[in-house]
């Protein structure tokens, strides 16, 4: 399956390759003409770079492959203007010089600008505040911070990304009916209405908050956020645990891909959300606007989780129990009254489960994968300080059909002696699902950090970001 997605960018040529051979011209073959000082400014630029990189490739204009005329020119232009410059005595390349350099401080102020322009326009979310919330931007990482009572932050949520929210309303729907007939839509929402009144009473209220302010239709937000515990297939993802004494940075790591359906633009609206409720644990979200539950996060603890589809089971449980919890709302409590492995686990043994899942979580101190069922929860613990987890189920009690490339991949890394974050961050590109990989991030519990790529599929492709999470969680 992963070889199906897997992009192919890897294959394609690196934009600093050679250019295409060709002789020069001699002096004799080409007049030399006088050269303007923007003219020469190019050509000593090109001809740093060359020097900086190590590859003698010149000006290589449109149409001039197979070394073309226009390359031969350059080429010959370049040899000739550094022996005129050479030539001048030293009273002359003064002024020389202080052109030049005029002109690249001046070119350089202009690509700052218009590249600053470009990255507001990509921006997908305005900066603002609201109450007592913040969405700014961190290392071009969009970060929501809400505060307070359910209401107060459902207010916060609606004024600093109601626009956006509702730019994606139709995600849901258009997602379903993709992939399944119109009816499917109707029975969906039957679905998702049946569990509604399961969900945590302050999460109820801070997304009525949000509707009754930013306008949004009831069902759309039902849809939205329980679609996940009704529709199966759509998640494919994968996490890598290495433990603290497997670590180059003495504590553990958690990397995790998000494998979801984009549509083609999901993608250009993930979002860090950074809550800090009245009386509960701070804990960030990572996800997207109108999302209220908890897909991956990990709170001020340093208790981390994310969450596994899984699609079959030995112990014969149904796919869906109405009787549930809403899975996403589930684990948003945890991380909002749990600070370990221990408490979430008794947390969840004590709640109705809505659906078949693999939930990795990991804390300071260890790791767990819990493979859970709405009639069964079992632990996997690591093995020589690796815990890897996809979309199968793996203990005695619950394998059924265990064959995943994505894992055999992942459990390479125990014949590493140590791994760190780049290292992390390499194993989860090697599992991405091409344009299904929508997020990419590495949790270090310990140290309350987050590495994070986003913005185009595979993130894992991407740059990872580092976001200081304990700021953000305040005192």
């Amino acid at each position: 399956m992963s070889r199906i997605f897997r992009s192919r960018f890897d294959s394609l040529p690196s934009p600093f390759g050679r250019g295409a051979g060709g002789e020069g011209l001699t002096a004799a073959a080409a007049p030399v003409r006088p050269l303007s000082t923007r003219a020469l400014t190019l050509v000593l630029c090109q001809s740093r770079f060359d020097r900086w990189h190590s590859r003698p490739r010149l000006c290589e204009l449109p149409g001039t492959a197979e070394g073309g005329c226009a390359t031969r020119t350059c080429r010959f232009i370049h040899q000739t203007t550094t022996d005129r410059v050479l030539a001048l005595s030293q009273r002359e390349r003064g002024p020389i010089r202080k052109r030049i350099l005029k002109t690249v401080v001046a070119a350089l102020f202009v690509v700052l600008v218009v590249s600053a322009v470009r990255a507001a326009e990509e921006r997908a979310f305005s900066e603002g505040r609201a109450g007592g919330g913040e969405l700014k931007y961190i290392h071009d990482l969009p970060v929501l911070t809400v505060i307070g009572t359910p209401d107060e932050i459902g207010r916060q949520k609606a004024a600093l990304t109601g626009d956006v929210v509702k730019k994606i309303a139709e995600y849901p729907r258009q997602l379903i009916e993709r992939h399944h007939r119109k009816e499917r839509l109707a029975k969906c929402l039957e679905m998702c209405k049946e569990i509604a009144p399961h969900m945590p009473a302050d999460h109820r209220e801070e997304m009525l908050a949000f509707a009754s302010q930013c306008g949004i239709d009831r069902n759309v937000g039902i849809l939205g956020n329980l679609m996940v515990d009704v529709y199966r297939g759509g998640f494919a993802c994968s996490s890598l645990i290495v433990d603290a004494e497997h670590s180059a940075t003495k504590g553990p790591l958690f990397g995790r891909n998000l494998d979801f359906f984009t549509l083609g633009f999901l993608q250009k609206y993930n979002l860090v959300t950074v809550h800090r409720p009245k009386g509960k644990h701070a804990f960030v979200s990572i996800g997207f606007p109108g999302l209220f539950g908890c897909l991956s996060g990990m709170n001020d603890a340093g208790l981390a989780l994310a969450v596994h589809e899984v699609y079959l089971s030995r112990d014969g449980a149904a796919m869906f129990n109405a009787k549930g919890v809403p899975y996403t709302f589930c684990f948003r409590r945890i991380l909002e009254e749990c600070a370990t492995i221990a408490e979430a686990e008794k947390m969840l043994r004590a709640s109705e489960r809505t659906t078949i899942l693999n939930l990795a979580i990991c804390d300071p101190q260890g790791a767990r994968v819990l493979e859970m069922t709405p009639k069964t929860v079992v632990a996997r613990r690591p093995i020589d300080g690796i815990l890897a987890c996809t979309n199968h189920f793996r203990t005695d009690e619950l394998a059924v059909f265990a064959l995943c490339p994505r894992y055999q991949r992942l459990i390479l890394s125990r014949k590493l002696e140590s791994l760190d974050v780049s290292d992390v961050a390499k194993k989860m590109h090697e599992v991405n699902m091409g344009p299904l990989t929508v997020q990419t991030m590495i949790f270090e519990p310990a140290s309350l950090r987050l590495h994070l790529a986003i913005g185009s599929c595979p993130s894992s492709a991407l740059p990872m970001k580092p976001l200081e999470l304990k700021p953000l969680f305040g005192p």
